[in-house]
């Protein structure tokens, strides 16, 4: 392992880094830079950030707006490709891992630093998807995670390491749930949510209200959607990041977006852990109410596999590889007819399309109706299901 002079540390505030700052001078003999990323996780969580950082010994403090970025660069594309992780999972966390790596990479290269340090610990997601995104954006830096080596295992110790160097630190010795939140989505795991059996009780849930406290009115919001991209909410311009901003605020009283599941990571492990997504919960919905009107079956179904294959690369933190540019480039091609409006009814938890029309609907009145039609000879049926079926009649006479 080579000398470490300066390294750039992912910092939150949070106990665990708060720990690590010291830790990385002690044991590396090294200058650490603390980087801070915002992803709209909100202003409470981002207050003294810098103070705290440098009271831990950080020489310096960065605290890097990534809000705009990620939604317009990671979330919008992620979203054309239709991607839920196991069918539930929305990649809240997933989608701001790649973009809080290159950004910690370009601050080490601001800085001249040799070395990149993060807080995963080592049964997580979160240290494959760093460390992969470090491997093909900075391979000369060295990795350091200090949860794979240091014999510190408990909040009760990290606490009394802090203590021990009189280093000041809000976090008490209880912690009851591990969060992760940003402007997609906040994660709940931890405390009774370990028990696949415990239902999870009110304090989980930290932003959206409950289906039964939410309001017993429903509430109708309209989406333009131009190729792909949610441009405006009831009627109102926005940039992406607006778009979600406001879309959170209306969805979240309604109890839009609530999931609880149990996950396998990457790692090998299987995790319980509850989301909520309020605002990316009806985009979805939009999304998929324009792909029904205006994707032929075959165009869906192509999609539902490059979905599901981008939801695992997401999920397992390979955002920065060739993978991605020839998945995201086949989402970008269907996604050329997918302009048009959608109204959603939020009610109760539930989010339903009611209404939703496009210029490049393949969706024909003429054709569907169940009246009489003038366009549509019903007898053709017969030997397009001959033909259909020719195989299966083909097997069943050699059979005999």
């Amino acid at each position: 392992m080579r000398s470490i002079k300066k390294v750039v540390l992912a910092y939150s505030g949070g106990l665990d880094t708060s720990a690590i700052v010291p830790w990385l001078k002690e044991n590396y003999g090294c200058e650490v830079i603390a980087f801070v990323a915002d992803v709209g996780q909100g202003a409470e969580e981002l207050e003294g950030v810098e103070a705290k950082a440098i009271a831990s010994g950080a020489s310096e403090c960065y605290v890097v707006d990534l809000k705009d970025e990620m939604v317009s660069d990671y979330i919008y594309p992620t979203l054309k490709t239709g991607s839920i992780y196991e069918g539930t999972y929305l990649l809240g966390t997933s989608m701001a891992r790649p973009i809080i790596a290159k950004a910690q990479v370009e601050i080490a290269r601001k800085v001249g630093a040799d070395a990149l340090s993060h807080g995963c610990t080592g049964k997580g997601n979160d240290q494959v998807r760093f460390e992969s995104c470090f491997a093909a954006l900075a391979p000369d830096l060295q990795v350091i995670a200090p949860w794979r080596e240091w014999d510190l295992s408990s909040r009760e110790s990290l606490l009394d390491y802090l203590a021990e160097r009189d280093i000041p630190c809000s976090a008490s010795a209880t912690k009851i749930y591990s969060r992760d939140a940003n402007a997609w989505h906040i994660s709940h795991e931890g405390g009774e949510l370990e028990d696949p059996w415990c239902q999870p009780s009110e304090q989980v849930w930290t932003w959206t209200n409950s289906p039964e406290q939410a309001p017993n009115e429903p509430e109708f919001v309209t989406l333009k959607v131009v190729e792909g991209e949610v441009v405006a909410v009831n009627g109102e311009q926005l940039k992406p990041y607006d778009c979600l901003v406001k879309l959170n605020d209306i969805a979240s009283p309604h109890g839009v977006g609530r999931v609880d599941i149990v996950e396998n990571r990457l790692v090998g492990m299987k995790s319980r852990g509850c989301y909520e997504t309020p605002g990316g919960t009806v985009i979805m919905a939009a999304l998929q109410a324009i792909d029904e009107l205006v994707l032929d079956k075959a165009s869906r179904k192509w999609k539902e596999v490059l979905g599901g294959e981008f939801s695992h690369l997401v999920y397992d933190g390979r955002w920065f590889t060739p993978l991605k540019d020839s998945i995201l480039a086949g989402a970008e091609a269907l996604s050329t007819v997918a302009t048009g409006e959608v109204i959603l009814k939020l009610y109760k938890g539930q989010v339903t399309a009611v209404q939703k029309k496009s210029p490049n609907s393949l969706y024909s009145e003429d054709f569907a109706t169940f009246g009489a039609d003038d366009v549509y000879d019903q007898s053709h049926a017969e030997g397009f299901i001959r033909l259909f079926s020719l195989s299966s009649r083909i097997s069943a006479l050699a059979k005999k």
